[in-house]
């Protein structure tokens, strides 16, 4: 199992700290460094600023959104930072949510899991470098009442395979993303309940491609806390879980409420949402159960992470993208060399 480090967003005053955090996650030995994109710092330039100042590690979109770009600028951008970054690149894809894509890029929320084949399927077309013809329902490449004609990349990625993730969450989605994916970008991942949440819907989608599982890249985002008093580090976690099972996306339609259910959560799922929503946050980070967040989180001193490191391998984790928690620099580059070390001591590395 390998280890990765996602920086999340940038903008909000720790950009010196987070390429801190990511060249010396380079100097470890991590595999990658992922960044995020909601509506405000943009994956694809914080990547290219990364690369540049990094020399071995990989740089991942986790995740470009759909909505915010047409599927050949992707391609573009793809091919653009996998050169400069000397074959360092690899591209997350992800449909978002109906109040960023609506609200923000104006783009209806529409059949995702068609909008995404699609999308998935141009992107392979242009970064193979043919001349790019498509007939779909979201895309018609070229027009074909204009003076446009096919055309193909001038850009000669580094690769002549770039991998290519999506970030998945209900059982369609995941099950889409094994058979058109190379790798799955996913959050809340509980080892004890793996199989039944995430890994047999992407065994169903690698078996209608004629593959396995073998190869194929399952990599969750895992907070990390180090520490003795472990119910205290999950406490730190609370907001961020009720963020995401409360007020991630509307009441009809949160994918992570829907995920907290199907780990057999109903009952604090819809406590946690009806109070975000109605707009008692405090409430609502204190209705999470512990238990969630300690199966999704690395929390503890270096002996506890490393047998959660053992039970995230044993549950089909390629790549564990770490999150470590602290306010200082100093902390989160701490949380990086323990990482390293439960790893070593996991005998995983």
């Amino acid at each position: 199992m390998r280890l990765g480090i996602n920086l999340g967003y940038w903008g909000a005053g720790m950009d010196a700290d987070n390429l801190a955090v990511a060249r010396e996650a380079d100097k470890l030995g991590y595999s990658v460094c992922w960044a995020a994109e909601a509506y405000g710092s943009d994956a694809a330039t914080v990547l290219a600023w990364v690369a540049a100042q990094t020399e071995r590690i990989d740089v991942g979109s986790a995740i470009f959104q759909i909505p915010a770009r047409t599927p050949a600028m992707t391609a573009m951008t793809a091919a653009t930072l996998d050169t400069l970054s000397g074959g360092r690149f690899r591209l997350g894809l992800g449909v978002s949510g109906p109040q960023v894509s609506e609200g923000w890029y104006g783009v209806r929320f529409d059949k995702p899991l068609a909008r995404t084949r699609e999308y998935v399927e141009i992107i392979r077309k242009a970064m193979s470098r043919e001349r790019l013809t498509h007939e779909g329902r979201n895309w018609t490449l070229p027009l074909p009442d204009g003076p446009g004609k096919p055309l193909k990349l001038t850009v000669h990625p580094v690769r002549e395979y770039i991998p290519l993730y999506i970030a998945a969450i209900g059982p369609k989605n995941l099950e889409q993303t094994g058979e058109i994916a190379d790798g799955a970008l996913v959050l809340f991942y509980d080892p004890e309940h793996a199989e039944e949440t995430t890994l047999s819907s992407l065994r169903a989608g690698r078996e209608k491609a004629g593959k396995d599982l073998e190869g194929f890249d399952v990599v969750p985002t895992v907070p990390m806390a180090l520490g003795d008093d472990v119910r205290g580090l999950a406490d730190q976690f609370r907001p961020y879980t009720a963020l995401y099972v409360g007020g991630m996306g509307s009441a009809k339609q949160n994918f992570y409420n829907k995920l907290a259910q199907r780990m057999g959560y109903e009952k604090e799922a819809a406590e946690i949402q009806e109070k975000y929503l109605s707009g008692d946050k405090e409430g609502a980070a204190a209705a999470v159960p512990h238990e969630l967040i300690d199966s999704t989180a690395l929390l503890g001193p270096v002996e506890r992470i490393a047998d959660r490191m053992q039970a995230y391998a044993g549950a089909g984790v390629t790549t564990l993208s770490l999150t470590p928690a602290g306010f200082t620099l100093e902390e989160r580059l701490a949380g990086l060399r323990a990482g390293v070390e439960a790893l070593e001591r996991a005998g995983l590395a």
